[in-house]
């Protein structure tokens, strides 16, 4: 571990802080550093002021799954300062920022604090170190004899603060190695902390990208392809440009930008304007069509992710066989916050300000349309409204478009999205298929399992294609699905996978494949059961009598919501367990029929997820994935038509209401396994323990999302 001590001072001496403490690089992204474009910056660091503020740079975006906090919780805990006194800031965009893991600077697959675990601790050990040395060299003792709490370092009576030190402590060569704290001796991980943004967000004072002003700056809106497949002919601006506060009309790479100098004169301007675009090929995708040939597809053996045995004989031979096909349709993100991004150029400098998930992918795009070198954009990071995989586009599409824009008209411009734009604008969690044929024996276990999966690839032609597609198969179409722990002793098993393309743009959505593969697994499991005669709780436990965790996330939830119990007439219980992100989520939903809809009462939720740093962000986390999942599992649906995408706003494309969100109860099991994620991981899980709990009380097996009760 090692750290130069030339640039260290370089940024030290530059900086107002009394004390600048830069990272250390992991080996793997030393390695990295050669792939991504050099800045003077230096490793992420922490800066402790004479004010005795102690300022945490955060190499990940704050998307409202509370890293603000968490990962400043790190350095706190190992640094031994003064939590009211820490606060946050996005770091700018530099190879040194780069996921120690993913070896990229992004936001993404529930890995931050995972991921970041380590590297945030050490740099705490590391400042504490030179603090407590600058304090032993003042009264000339040993810094062994030092002790540290609260932001002071203390010997016998003496005292000094980390601001009085700070100064003092720059000077000081970083140490090479650290030891740091063994769990049993932390005072802040492990412990609830609330969140650092939430006062600034309260009252206001947080800025989303959304909020960005300056003086200069104007606000455009663009009227993109109606369709998808369609292109730009022509257009007449005539009309556009005579309306009040309209400045310049430009073409973007795909459609037309007016430029105005508020939002509300840009909008109608656009509402304006008269433009001609080309038809879709073959009169446009379908979504209703799309679904009738994954079906025929499904039938179909695909591209091999997993075969094991002689499936096709272990089938013939099985007691009895099931036969079952499932379907998701296509979602829109649809965060609070729509996309939005303001770009300012200088000459051959930029600077960007916008919520992204990918700010070093988003550089070298700007700068490649720019024709300057990556270091000449500056990429300033707020506050996030909401990203859930839309804001981590590898094709940069919502910046790339605000830097073209900015490019034609000659000025700062800022591009807003309306809600309508956000939900119409592509970029959708894929449309799948599933058709699984299970063979079991006279138990009623499962001896033979094939598995086929129909949708897009979310990686295909991007840059992460090459790690994520093996012999054809998105790891991510059949993850949670590959390598699932009820297939592990299956003795034939084959899992494949189509992934056909379409003109559809698709994109990761919270829980990427789980949002789809949690759904299938957990109901089909839920369907052996019950053709089996079996408690779902007893059938599961029986399958995974070799997986502890997930037995235990399954008892835990089960004895927390009385599995078993009697429940008041005309409400039932569903059960489901599913791994994602390394960590374990059970899950019982409590239902009832209301006027022909389901009504989700209560949610009991276990979660092992290792350490859990901040309990209070894990179960606020939790909370709100089953939120988001549960709108998708009885509202979400996009519908498109003629290359057309028919749903606008939260009017047809619904999201959970207020008065829907259910009583929800989160465990915590104490754990010494790995660290997970825990941003997606109960997102995927509602949906089965819904769709079985609604079997549980009416006997339909709701095997489509959103669902839909059969009416008499």
């Amino acid at each position: 571990m090692t750290v130069s001590r030339r640039g260290f001072l370089q940024v030290a001496a530059g900086s107002a802080a009394g004390l600048v403490l830069s990272f250390y690089v992991p080996a793997g992204v030393r390695a990295a550093k050669a792939a991504q474009p050099p800045s003077s910056s230096p490793n992420a660091f922490v800066r402790i002021g004479t004010d005795e503020s102690v300022t945490v740079m955060l190499a990940h975006s704050e998307m409202g799954q509370g890293i603000w906090t968490g990962l400043a919780m790190l350095i706190a805990e190992e640094l031994e300062c003064d939590w009211s006194k820490v606060r946050s800031e996005h770091a700018p965009v530099a190879s040194v920022y780069a996921h120690p893991v993913l070896q990229i600077q992004m936001t993404g697959g529930s890995m931050t604090t995972l991921g970041e675990f380590e590297r945030y601790r050490t740099v705490g050990a590391m400042a504490r170190d030179m603090l407590v040395r600058a304090a032993a060299a003042r009264w000339k003792v040993s810094p062994a004899a030092c002790k540290t709490a609260k932001g002071v370092v203390t010997h016998g009576k003496d005292l000094l603060t980390y601001g009085q030190l700070a100064a003092d402590a720059m000077k000081l060569t970083p140490p090479t190695t650290v030891k740091l704290k063994q769990p049993k001796d932390w005072k802040l991980i492990g412990t609830p902390v609330r969140r650092l943004d939430t006062p600034e967000k309260i009252t206001g004072k947080a800025q989303f990208g959304i909020d960005v002003s300056f003086p200069g700056l104007r606000t455009a809106v663009v009227l993109r392809p109606p369709a998808f497949g369609s292109r730009l002919v022509k257009f007449d601006a005539t009309a556009a440009l005579k309306v009040p506060g309209v400045e310049k009309v430009v073409p973007t790479a795909n459609g037309v930008a007016v430029i105005a100098a508020h939002f509300w004169a840009a909008k109608l301007g656009r509402d304006a304007l008269h433009v001609e675009w080309t038809q879709p090929d073959g009169g446009g995708v379908d979504s209703a069509r799309l679904l009738v040939e994954y079906r025929a597809k499904a039938k179909t053996r695909g591209a091999i992710a997993t075969d094991v045995g002689d499936v096709d004989a272990a089938l013939a031979a099985a007691k009895s066989r099931l036969e079952m096909e499932y379907d998701v349709p296509y979602l829109a993100h649809a965060p609070m916050e729509p996309l939005n991004c303001a770009v300012k150029i200088d000459g051959d400098r930029c600077e960007i300000w916008t919520g992204t998930q990918l700010p070093a992918i988003d550089q070298q795009v700007a700068a490649k349309i720019l024709g300057t070198a990556p270091d000449k954009i500056a990429i300033h990071t707020p506050f996030l409204g909401g990203a859930f995989g839309r804001r981590g586009s590898a094709t940069s599409d919502f910046v790339s478009e605000a830097v073209i824009v900015a490019k034609a008209a000659g000025v700062p411009v800022k591009v807003v999205w309306t809600r309508e734009d956000d939900v119409r604008g592509g970029f959708y969690r894929p449309a799948y298929v599933h058709r699984v044929q299970v063979g079991v024996d006279a138990r009623g276990a499962p001896v033979a399992w094939d598995h086929v999966i129909v949708g897009q690839s979310v990686v295909a032609g991007t840059m992460f294609e090459p790690f994520v597609v093996r012999n054809g198969v998105d790891s991510t179409s059949v993850e949670g699905i590959d390598g699932s722990p009820y297939l592990e002793e299956i003795p034939g098993r084959r899992v494949s996978l189509h992934s056909p393309k379409t003109p559809i743009t698709v994109l990761s959505w919270r829980s990427v494949g789980h949002t789809h593969t949690a759904f299938v697994m957990e109901s089909v499991i839920d369907e052996l059961a019950h053709a089996a005669g079996q408690d779902p709780l007893a059938y599961r436990l029986a399958l995974l009598k070799g997986k502890p965790r997930h037995a235990n996330a399954l008892k835990v939830a089960a004895e927390e919501a009385g599995w078993g119990t009697a429940l008041a007439e005309g409400r039932a219980r569903g059960i489901a367990v599913h791994e994602s992100f390394g960590s374990i989520i059970a899950e019982v939903a409590e239902v009832s029929i209301e006027q022909g809809r389901i009504r989700v009462h209560a949610v009991t939720c276990s979660v092992d997820c290792g350490t859990a740093v901040n309990p209070l962000a894990v179960e606020a986390q939790i909370q709100g994935s089953i939120a988001f999942g549960l709108g998708a599992a009885l509202h979400s649906k996009l519908t498109i038509r003629d290359g057309v995408v028919q749903e606008s706003n939260f009017h047809d494309y619904q999201v959970l209401r207020m008065f829907e969100m259910p009583r929800i109860a989160v465990h915590i099991i104490p754990s010494n396994a790995k660290m997970g994620g825990i941003g997606e991981p109960a997102t995927a899980v509602i949906a089965p323990a819904v769709a079985n709990a609604v079997f549980a009380l009416t006997k339909q097996r709701l095997r489509s999302l959103p669902f839909r009760l059969a009416q008499d």
